[in-house]
């Protein structure tokens, strides 16, 4: 039995080391298997760099375990990556939420940061749009009007209105959100990804309290991006 208490520890510690991967990484990871194993029969020293790439593969779709703050009133990162702006900006237009300034905090995801995204607050979905558009570079403050874009409208639990919009980048091809208008979330639940270099844009109402600047790192689901005022 002490031989085992060991083992199954170490096996715990592994698992907790490496994070489990999106069902959408699935079938990247199978096919760049699938190669590696064709390609290793002809040759070795190309099988071991497909192996090599297989495994960044599904390195990029991983889907850390996050601990999200519980605090009531408070917006948290909806992805992993820097801050590129804080400043007041109309919400997209495709909602309908008029011409209202609100708070944007925008977070560029580089091709090696978790690129899930997380839902910032609890609340209902309220609507969800896609509009097609252009491939800038995410990390240009225009990208968020003329780029490929995913928008989720999230009224919280206190009645305060957010906008999470996905957006794509230069190498971005591919915005997957899983979640739909009526459907109830809780702050730090994943709910949908971007392929590959992306940018996730944050609205929250003015007033709020934001607590991060331009160049500050973000942790997906637990750095606190805002205080939003009282109901």
């Amino acid at each position: 039995m002490s031989s085992e208490k060991p083992v199954s520890h170490f096996l715990e510690l592994a698992r907790g080391m490496v994070p489990p991967m999106h069902p959408a990484g699935r079938p990247f990871v199978a096919g760049a298997a699938i190669a590696t194993l064709l390609v290793r029969l002809r040759s070795k020293r190309l099988g071991v760099v497909l192996a090599l790439v297989t495994a960044w593969v599904a390195w990029f779709f991983r889907e850390p375990k996050r601990v999200t703050p519980t605090r009531p009133n408070l917006a948290v990162a909806p992805a992993d990556g820097t801050v590129s702006h804080v400043v007041d900006a109309v919400p997209p237009a495709e909602l309908g939420l008029g011409s209202q300034p609100m708070t944007r905090v925008s977070v560029f995801l580089s091709v090696f940061d978790v690129h899930v995204q997380r839902v910032p607050a609890d609340g209902e979905v309220v609507q969800v749009s896609y509009h097609p558009g252009k491939f800038l570079s995410a990390d240009l403050d225009k990208a968020s009007e003329e780029n490929e874009r995913n928008t989720v409208w999230l009224r919280t639990v206190n009645g305060h209105d957010l906008v999470v919009v996905q957006i794509a980048g230069l190498v971005a091809r591919r915005i997957v959100c899983e979640v739909a208008e009526g459907e109830k979330v809780t702050a730090g639940q994943t709910y949908g990804l971007i392929r590959f270099g992306s940018r996730v844009d944050l609205y929250v109402p003015r007033g709020s309290r934001v607590l991060v600047e331009a160049g500050q790192r973000t942790i997906g689901g637990e750095t606190v991006l805002a205080e939003l005022p009282e109901a």
